[in-house]
């Protein structure tokens, strides 16, 4: 796929250089095309080409994150704290007197 890339981009480099070079070209003009010829067009066919790769890492990532979440609640205390201690009563409960 990178090839093809690198190959569009060839073409377009010179499509640019033969524009600005031309007695009625310009440098804006030869930027112009570079980018819409060029840049443009192959940022969206990589984008769109790259997004079954990235489909598939979101699902393992997610599919990892469900493993790890499942081993976790299968430990008897999963929560990574100590586990608490009986604690000293600061304030004596209050008795009604009858």
């Amino acid at each position: 796929m990178y090839l093809v890339v690198i190959a569009w981009l060839y073409v377009a480099t010179l499509m640019a250089v033969a524009e600005a070079t031309n007695t009625t070209g310009t440098v804006l003009g030869a930027i112009v095309t570079f980018l819409l010829y060029g840049l443009l067009p192959m940022a969206i066919v990589v984008y769109l080409m790259g997004a079954p790769a990235r489909r598939r890492a979101i699902r393992k990532r997610e599919a990892e994150e469900a493993a790890a979440a499942r081993a976790a609640s299968d430990a008897p205390d999963a929560g990574g704290h100590a586990p608490a201690a009986a604690q000293a009563q600061s304030v004596a409960p209050v008795r009604e007197e009858s």
